[in-house]
């Protein structure tokens, strides 16, 4: 119920074509091609294991983007989003762009998802947040859209016939006029031709159906997960429907009529989670549930449907309620009002500024907002909220299709129809057919005269009145950038802000929706895929300088559905005294590969990986989450795509590969890029919009700060600078098909001698196997440790990480922040041997291999995502070995490393949440910086030599451990561990080992306990952050002490059973599984994430709902593995009156357990979320390699195979005293609390800056921010 913060859901070209990542091994480089397409991705590979506490995913989502946490805190289960500023205080920067991460977007791109890959991206310096310590990310993937066939009832229509989508497809005069059509040149076969405009075959399990009363409903069987379900309500109304008063009232009802819903509260404790949220067209209420409970004999579904009736269509609008959500819709308001925000909301005003999409935000006008009553909210749900206007999906674990549709028809079939007699259809008049083509999205009674003959040509009062209440809403009507279309050139616009640290500039193209439907929309969606693949190479191969003139260039090529139109970007950032060097090479690069077109050797070097990453997903048809399908089927409605499954869309790929040629490819990617490429040419078509964001200000070396300058004749005179350059066609690149000869790892093999040894000292045997798990443990004769699982669940797919012990924690005060800057270095690189960072990231791109190194405080990670299929699990095994053994690493990829983290410094201070969570680390953790950024001081005091040697020192064979899941036979995996890790040279006993720094909390009673941050703003906001030491996850704390030995003096029970009958009663069996639970290794694990579950339910239900202080709160455990600490933190954003009181509020909650006791129904509901969540994901890969992680690592010695295999019973044996343990090992008391409060304001003073200059040398390249269109185009979450 928030507006959320992301691209805009782009469902983007549409069709079947793949995505596919590639990557050395930098945490950027993956391709970020976002012309998507109609088949959902694989199985959501985000998953966490339960024993990663510390382990929250972002919280900002696109509109489709299912929310990983989204369980309602007062409802289903409980809410885990956090701040996305508290979880980035790893060891990486977070640059304010959007995520390139190879891992996300090999997810993202590889899984064909339309509505969330938008674009091809181009970056350079573009970190990935490794937001989990020790567990393997990898976001779920997004789905595509699809095309719905209208109904034609007496109701108002829904679905791809709504203005949004109606309106976008090419007007008939304009494909006269440009000659734009399925093909813009003469197809000699008539047999081809005839293929390529036959139909797309569509999804053979999709239901769909209409009952009386005009609900649409689609229902999709899914076995995964297992035994639950999706329910997703989608209410086609949203902020575009709103009259000038009502800026915001969608929102405001989403709110009002979901907390407001008792039966939706009825299913607490089912283990069901449920949501909201709002865009431009849509009001979505969805609930993910089991399909039946243990303590239930019956089908759950049915009461989902009740509450999603009582929420959508029958919502009590009590005037309590309303007060309780306006006062949160005004704290969301401020929480997300960030410079990102405001930046987001600059660009969708200036690309929309023809139709009201500019003037519509989700979120709503604060004034308007505290002005509204009850009556005024209930007669805008009376105009629009109507089941005619709704469309409901059902994805899941659903066996009988039959009963579903009875049971859709039992709750829903007299909503509506109270006033209504059903309307008998005729077929429709010429004026019916053509009014619905021109206004698509009628009301009930408009839509019924227009369409259909009434039954009865009296119609009651009732009646009347309900057709007056719907009144015709008008499409969305754009300026399309086409030829001859507009010639209205629009100057530049310039949003200038304090906030802003970089410069960035967008162009936009806009376009109608070429809906893919036939075999000729999937190959023009496929060559256009192509085309704009070639470009992150060749900005990666033309630049290596250590100083580049930009910091990351990004070309989107999508479809919107919330925008309703198909949106080109050209983003470009850079440092502002280097924004018209930026500029001029973004367009030379452009025009290079509009003017000379790809190669022979890309077409078929992307052709040959779409297909494969295409056949890849064929083969995990069966292994799609619900929650993914359903949000493929749901983007289809708002597109109109043509929906097929995996399967089908790689047999449709197949056969239109085979017709592509090379012309076609350069001549269809062309015009994509004409906008810019003929920039100033009559015939070119004419930007939506071109708009920079910038800085009032600019850091100058020696200098300090200067007004930066720049006005919109500037920024035409660069573009036109860059038309002028002189350009050479791409030369070819020779790509190596293996990073390691036959005869050379003959070599290897001979020299090194493989081997399997026994586990341990003690141990005989050279393998471990546990049947029950399904994982082996085995080592090297070269002491490196490994542990890999067989997994049937992604079809030919595999996952593998290394794990190295020590990370940021073993920097030394000599050479502080050596680790975090030296592994950014070696992926900044991207070489190995005698291969260029180029031949490696083709040779990943060839083998679909996607590939990410990181550091945390406590380990350096490298990880893997790799198919079966042409060797693909030999290739990353060769890649593997090969940064072990003949890293290269180079010093201009040194000065760009240093750069970023010098730049990520300098760009604190213009964040509220990071600024407030910085000063925050740094008074509770005392100063040590290996828990926050590295100052200048510390980044001048680098070398390569000094980093190189703090990573490369870690790289022991005993102090590392791989761990590999797929879908590989034993002598497969074998084998490749064998000829690629064992012929790794072994190292042991490294001089870094054991040496780390003591790692201690600031003296309690110290005055820096409360701190305060105040940033200069012309708008206010507030935020806090609340902490305090925890132990870490295996029962030791920073003072050394071992918990386990304290708490295995406390009896569990007084009493012994006596007889044999008590021995075997219940009791005793409960109380054993209690004792074997407090001797786990695990103990503290298990209760402080069921104790996290309470707390946070907790503070919801008093900081958010009854106290009305915040709209986003929530308790976050980080728990370490290898380093004897841990801590909690609570964040809570609020308004600068509300914010203390909130902070008070969260204390009291937090230190409130004692008085107010936690109840049975509150550990069960915890455990309940906990145990169908780890059940959900062991379907994944990932979140095995995170159950696997630490299994044999000498730093980490109380993880054994229990730890994996007794997960559930430990859960289910937790019992509220075992709680109570836990709680007792936090430490709330006022000595140990830390807190900090950020207030942004006008009036705020000059803190933060003032703070950072202390610590500040020379300046480095200024901060990033992030781009696109998505913060304003919806709403975040309702709970």
């Amino acid at each position: 119920m928030a507006t959320s913060a992301t691209a805009t859901a782009s469902a983007s070209l549409a069709a079947t074509v793949p995505q596919f990542c590639y990557s050395s091994f930098r945490e950027d480089s993956c391709l970020r091609s976002r012309i998507n397409l109609i088949v959902p991705g694989g199985p959501s590979p985000s998953s966490t294991p339960l024993t990663r506490f510390g382990s929250r995913r972002l919280s900002i989502s696109h509109r489709r983007r299912r929310w990983p946490n989204e369980c309602g805190k007062e409802g289903l289960g409980s809410h885990k989003r956090t701040s996305s500023t508290w979880r980035r205080y790893t060891s990486k920067p977070i640059q304010q762009v959007p995520e390139a991460s190879c891992l996300d977007h090999h997810n993202k791109c590889i899984s064909r998802l339309p509505g969330h890959c938008r674009g091809q991206s181009i970056k350079r310096l573009t970190p990935r947040v490794f937001l989990d310590k020790s567990t393997f990310h990898l976001p779920k993937p997004r789905l595509g859209s699809a095309f719905v066939k209208p109904s034609h009832v007496p109701y108002a229509t829904v679905g791809p016939d709504e203005p949004h989508a109606a309106s976008t497809t090419w007007p008939d005069a304009v494909l006269e006029k440009q000659g734009v059509g399925l093909f813009d040149h003469e197809i000699e076969s008539v047999e081809l031709d005839g293929f390529l405009r036959s139909e797309l075959p569509s999804h053979p399990k999709l239901c769909r159906g209409q009952l009386k009363n005009g609900l649409r409903y689609l229902i999709l069987p899914n076995k995964v997960p297992a035994n639950r379900f999706e329910a997703h309500m989608e209410v086609h109304v949203g902020s575009i429907d709103e009259e000038d008063d009502e800026q915001g009232i969608a929102h405001m009802i989403e709110h009002v009529a979901f907390l407001g819903s008792k039966k939706r509260e009825k299913l607490l404790g089912t283990g069901a989670r449920s949501n909201a949220y709002t865009d431009f067209h849509h009001t979505v209420f969805h609930i993910h549930s089991p399909t039946s409970t243990k303590e239930s004999d019956g089908d759950l579904l049915p009461f989902v449907l009740d509450a999603l009736n009582e929420i959508a269509f029958q919502p009590k609008f009590l005037a309590s309620r309303v007060e309780k959500e306006r006062r949160a819709i005004l704290s969301e308001l401020q929480m997300m009002n960030t410079i990102e925000y405001r930046v987001d909301c600059q660009l969708l005003q200036h690309l929309h500024s023809e139709n009201k999409l500019s003037k519509r935000f989700p979120i709503g006008l604060e004034e308007q907002i505290k002005k509204w009553d009850a009556d005024k909210i209930r007669k805008f749900h009376e105009r629009w909220y109507f089941p005619a206007n709704a469309t409901l999906y059902i994805v899941g674990d659903i066996d009988n299709i039959p009963k579903t549709i009875y049971q859709i028809e039992a709750v829903f079939g007299k909503t509506g129809m109270e006033n209504e007699s059903a309307a008998t259809a005729s077929p429709p008049n010429a004026f019916g057919a053509m009014a619905s083509f021109l206004v698509p999205k009628l009301s009930v009674g408009l839509a019924g005269n227009l369409a259909h003959e009434r039954s009865s040509a009296s119609l009651d009062q009732s009646k009347i009145a309900k057709k007056e209440r719907h009144a015709v809403r008008p499409p969305v009507k754009h300026n399309w950038s086409l030829p001859g279309s507009n010639n209205d050139a629009k100057s530049p616009q310039i949003f200038q802000h304090e906030l802003l640290q970089n410069f960035s500039i967008n162009l936009f193209c806009k376009i109608p929706v070429n809906k893919v439907r036939t075999y000729g929309d999937l190959r023009n969606v496929l060559m256009k895929r192509i085309f704009l693949s070639a470009l992150h190479f060749r900005i990666n191969t033309r630049y290596k300088s250590s100083n580049p003139p930009f910091t990351s260039i990004e070309l989107d090529h999508s479809d919107s559905g919330r925008e309703g139109c198909t949106v080109t970007t050209l983003t470009v950032t850079a440092e502002p005294q280097n924004w018209q060097g930026a500029i001029k090479v973004a367009v030379q690069e452009v025009r290079r590969l509009k003017e000379f077109g790809v190669t022979k050797g890309e077409l078929a070097r992307y052709m040959d990986a779409l297909l494969k990453d295409s056949e890849q997903l064929a083969a995990m048809v069966d292994s799609v989450p619900s929650v993914d399908n359903l949000e493929f089927i749901m983007e289809s409605d708002a597109l109109g795509h043509t929906v097929m499954d995996q399967r089908q869309g790689h047999e449709s790929l197949v056969a239109v590969a085979g017709t592509v040629t090379l012309e076609e490819v350069n001549f269809t990617g062309a015009k994509v890029l004409e906008f810019i490429s003929d920039f100033g040419k009559p015939t070119a078509p004419l930007p939506a919009a071109i708009v920079a964001c910038v800085p009032k200000k600019l850091h100058v070396d020696g200098v300090g700060e200067t007004e930066f300058n720049i006005s919109p004749a500037e920024i035409t005179a660069s573009m036109n600078e860059g038309l002028k350059e002189p350009i050479e066609a791409e030369p070819e690149l020779e790509v190596p098909k293996e990073l390691i000869s036959s005869s050379q790892l003959q070599s290897l093999r001979l020299q090194r001698r493989p081997s399997f040894v026994p586990i341990g000292p003690e141990e005989s045997i050279t393998k471990l196997y546990d049947k029950e798990t399904g994982i082996t443990q085995c080592r090297l004769s070269n002491g490196i440790p490994v542990n890999y699982k067989i997994s049937r669940h992604e079809a030919r797919g595999g996952v593998m990480r290394l794990i190295v012990g020590g990370g940021r924690a073993a920097e030394s005060s000599e050479s502080k922040g050596a680790v975090v800057v030296g592994v950014r270095t070696l992926s900044e690189g991207g070489r190995v041997g005698n291969f260029s960072r180029e031949q490696v990231e083709l040779f990943c791109v060839n083998h679909l291999i996607n590939c990410s190194l990181e550091s945390t405080e406590e380990f350096i990670c490298m990880e893997f995502r790799f198919t079966l299929r042409d060797n693909g699990m030999r290739a990353a095994f060769q890649l593997l070995h090969m940064v072990l053994e003949h890293s290269v690493w180079v010093e201009d990829a040194f000065d760009r490393a240093r750069q970023l983290y010098l730049s990520y410094y300098r760009s604190i201070p213009k964040s509220l949440e990071r600024s407030t969570a910085h000063k925050l680390m740094l008074s509770m953790m005392n100063g040590d910086e290996r828990f926050v950024e590295p100052t200048p001081q510390s980044l001048q005091n680098l070398t390569l030599h000094s980093v190189k040697d703090a990573v490369m020192s870690q790289f022991v064979s005993d102090n590392m451990e791989i761990s590999i899941v797929g879908d590989f036979s034993e002598e497969e995996i074998e084998s490749c561990i064998l000829d690629y890790l064992g012929t790794v040279g072994a190292t042991r006993d490294s001089k870094y080992v054991h040496k780390d720094r003591p790692i201690v909390f600031r003296p309690s009673s110290s005055e820096l306990q409360f701190q305060q941050v105040f940033l200069k703003d012309t708008d206010e906001r507030a935020c806090a952050y609340i902490a305090g030491p925890a132990p870490n996850r295996w029962g030791f704390t920073c003072e050394g002490e071992d918990l386990f030995k304290s708490i295995s003096n406390i009896s569990v029970d007084e009493e012994t059973p006596k007889t044999e009958e008590a021995l075997m009663g219940e009791k005793y069996v409960e109380k054993d599984m209690q004792r074997r639970l407090r001797s786990h290794p695990l103990f503290f694990g298990i209760t402080m994430g069921l104790l996290a579950e309470i707390i946070n339910s907790r503070l919801f239900t008093t900081v958010r709902d009854s106290l009305g202080l915040t709209y986003d709160v929530s308790f976050e455990l980080s728990l370490f593995d290898r380093l004897n600490l841990g801590w909690y933190v609570i964040s809570v954003t609020s308004t600068p009156e509300k914010v203390y009181k909130a902070v008070d509020a969260c204390k009291t909650v937090l230190r409130g357990l004692h008085n107010s006791k936690i109840a049975q129904r509150e550990l069960d509901r915890a455990k309940r979320t906990l145990l169908m969540r780890h059940e959900a994901e062991t379907k994944s890969n990932a979140y095995w390699l995170g159950l696997l992680a630490h299994l044999q690592a000498s730093s980490v010695p109380r993880k054994d195979i229990s730890c994996i295999k007794d997960l559930t019973l430990l859960y289910e044996a937790a019992t509220i005293e075992d709680i109570y343990l836990a709680y007792e090992q936090l430490k709330v008391d006022e000595n140990s609390l830390y807190s900090c409060i950020g207030i942004a304001g006008a009036q705020a003073g000059e803190d933060i800056q003032a703070s950072l200059e202390e610590e500040e040398l020379e300046a480095g390249l200024q901060g990033v921010i992030p781009v696109g269109r998505g913060l304003s185009t919806m709403t975040r979450p309702t709970t």
